[in-house]
């Protein structure tokens, strides 16, 4: 536990302007990022009396240990910087919602040359219109099947269209009048775009013309006795009518809004967020957070908003935005909301009427979504400290393992051995911090000396990475990365932090972990043990888990430690283990099917991907490539006479294949 005077900045060093802070731990690792509007009376107010000072905020200067800042030249500029620098960093002291699932929008690919309507989850992507997120796939599909009668846009895959398109003949939604099949040229590329535009037209609240047009379109046909005709126009408005209904009209001035609203307790908080389009409500969807910091309603909010609207950009970001209490202040954030959507963005709390009553109403849907989670939750802040604890106390250690990393040696019958690397922080998985190895030191399966080989080379990558940081003459506050202390070359923190963003993201093994777990007993402990040794890292705990009767064993000792089957910190720790299995599992299975798909050309040194399908569609299969000479693999363009022999050598050391057979006719296949 650092003591925050220790890297306390000098009076009269903090400037007074608006500015973006960072504190960073032992390690260099960000911590936590903020932003304020005078640098010096925020970061004056981490320094006072531990006492006055918030639990999670003591948590936090203490297990600080720099500070340093940037100076920007509006709060606008200082908002935007916050939110690269938490995206960027990922700092554990930051509120950052997490959702509970991946929630699905409709999507519509217009950057296509015959445009699809599907389905899609993740980042958006260019050229691509949305619409949702909606709370169920199955929702959207609904949708979607009712209005395919009267906007029949393709819905199929690339692959199911490509198939369609060389064999002349549409899949059944173009049979039953739910696809225009542009895939057998029954309609045009520009006549199905035009299709397309008027479903997404429709989708974004353009309804009321689109049902009268249809309507007088309908008595043309009755009154010139197309009954036929009229009767299936019916049948479309009401199929229109159906797909309306599913979002009903909430606000009656067909308004473009969003609502957020916030249930909180001491622990956690929850978002729900109404996407409002037309009047009508258009997606859902939640967050789940906990509360690492000290923040009220208002600063919940405007993390809301920069997780929300960081990455959108026009329509995407609404004109009005309804919340239950407005960040402080509130001009910066309205200012950067108007220049994500380039037009006025109003910022407010709704006071009565509809707006009030629908805000009402997405609180409860938060309060429900905070109480859901707090019932399911299995990690919650409670156990997850008690797990720590209990483990810390079980191995001796001196504190909580807040970072925990588990290795997993996997092979088959010896064969393609690789090895997993997982990480815990603060008792959850952190995926983006997990490694896979191949080993590469012997042949054969020898699981101890796998072991050994793993812990070796993660741990060497950690020293050169300190030393290669300037880690090694980090003795204090009066080091390198000292806080408060001027540099050799005479700048201050703050001169030095205007180009702290040239180190980028921190290194891959950068951070050691507190506790270092291993699949398995005696043996693979002692070799996890011997390789830290070997290196000179004695600030590492270690500890196996062996499956066979859920033991943990430590270094050194002849018996292992037995926790409680009922024990948080056994919960964890077979979390961990099982974790790491199930990753190098995964990779191993990789690398064989990988093996498996080999063929010839993958021997030859220097053949890319590129240049062995430019060989394969100039010869059309293996076998022509194989009766190839040497002169006539020159002629295939990139490929120069020495890659040309390599090739011819490849193909005949490689034994050919045993013919393919059509097993319904019998006929022998071409190769491929």
């Amino acid at each position: 536990m650092a003591d925050p005077s220790s890297y306390r900045p000098r009076p009269g060093e903090i400037p007074d302007s608006p500015g973006v802070y960072k504190f960073r731990d032992e390690h260099g690792r960000v911590i936590y990022v903020g932003k304020a509007k005078s640098l010096r009376q925020r970061l004056s107010s981490y320094f006072q009396d531990l006492a006055n000072l918030h639990p999670r905020t003591r948590t936090m200067v203490t297990t600080a240990a720099s500070v340093e800042w940037t100076v920007v030249s509006t709060e606008v500029e200082a908002l935007q910087l916050e939110y690269s620098w938490i995206k960027e960093f990922d700092p554990r002291f930051n509120v950052k919602y997490r959702d509970d699932k991946s929630y699905p929008s409709l999507a519509v690919t217009l950057n296509e040359e015959f445009p699809r309507v599907q389905v899609m989850r993740g980042p958006k992507r260019k050229g691509v219109r949305y619409f949702g997120p909606y709370a169920h796939a199955w929702a959207i599909r609904e949708t979607v099947d009712l209005m395919l009668r009267v906007f029949p846009v393709r819905t199929c895959s690339a692959g199911v269209f490509k198939r369609s398109a060389q064999i002349g003949r549409p899949c059944l939604l173009g049979y039953i009048g739910k696809c225009s099949a542009p895939c057998v040229g029954r309609v045009s590329a520009g006549e199905h775009r035009r299709l397309a535009e008027e479903f997404c037209d429709f989708m974004a609240g353009r309804t009321g013309a689109y049902l009268r047009r249809l309507e007088e379109q309908m008595r043309e046909a009755a009154e010139e006795m197309e009954y036929e005709r009229a009767a299936r126009l019916r049948d479309d408005i009401e199929a229109l009518k159906r797909a309306m209904e599913k979002n009903a009209v909430v606000l009656a001035d067909a308004t473009d809004a969003d609502l957020i609203a916030v249930a909180e307790d001491e622990l956690e908080a929850a978002v729900q967020i109404f996407h409002v389009r037309g009047g009508r409500v258009r997606g859902q969807r939640g967050w789940v957070t906990d509360k690492v910091e000290e923040v009220g309603t208002a600063g919940l909010v405007e993390h809301a908003l920069q997780q929300l609207y960081g990455e959108e950009s026009g329509d995407a970001v609404p004109r009005e935005v309804l919340v239950p209490a407005l960040p402080e202040p509130v001009e910066p954030v309205t200012a950067w909301l108007t220049g994500r959507r380039g037009a006025s963005v109003s910022l407010r709390v709704p006071q009565r009427g509809d707006k009030r009553a629908l805000l009402e109403t997405v609180q409860r849907n938060a309060q429900q979504a905070l109480a859901l989670h707090k019932t399911k939750r299995a990690s919650d802040l409670t156990t997850r400290s008690r797990a720590l604890e209990e483990i810390a106390e079980a191995l001796g250690l001196d504190s909580a393992p807040l970072r925990i990393e588990c290795f997993d040696v996997s092979h088959f019958q010896g064969d393609d051995v690789v090895a997993s690397m997982v990480v815990f922080e603060d008792g959850l998985a952190r995926k983006s911090e997990y490694r896979r190895f191949q080993i590469k030191g012997f042949t054969g399966q020898d699981d101890v000396r796998a072991m050994h080989e793993v812990i070796s080379r993660r741990f060497r990558r950690y020293l050169q990475e300190r030393q290669r940081t300037g880690e090694w003459a980090t003795d204090g506050p009066e080091g390198p990365d000292g806080p408060g202390a001027d540099g050799a070359d005479g700048t201050a923190p703050a001169e030095r932090a205007g180009g702290e963003t040239g180190r980028g993201r921190p290194p891959k093994f950068a951070y050691p972990p507190q506790l270092v777990v291993v699949d398995g007993g005696q043996p693979q402990v002692a070799a996890a043990r011997r390789a830290l040794d070997e290196l000179g890292i004695d600030d590492v705990a270690v500890c196996g888990l062996a499956k066979r009767l859920e033991e943990v064993w430590l270094p050194g000792e002849d018996d292992p430690v037995v926790l409680p089957r009922t024990s948080e910190g056994l919960y964890l720790l077979q979390r961990v283990r099982d974790e790491a299995h199930r990753f190098a599992i995964r990779y191993q299975r990789g690398k064989r099917s990988q093996s498996m798909r080999a063929g010839p050309l993958d021997a030859v040194p220097g053949l890319g991907e590129s240049r062995k399908q430019a060989l394969i569609k100039h010869f059309g299969s293996v076998k022509r490539l194989r009766a190839a000479t040497v002169e006539q693999i020159c002629e295939v363009p990139g490929i120069g006479r020495k890659t040309a022999e390599a090739v011819a050598e490849a193909l005949d050391r490689a034994a050919p294949a045993a013919p393919a057979v059509n097993t319904a006719t019998g006929e022998i296949l071409e190769d491929q």
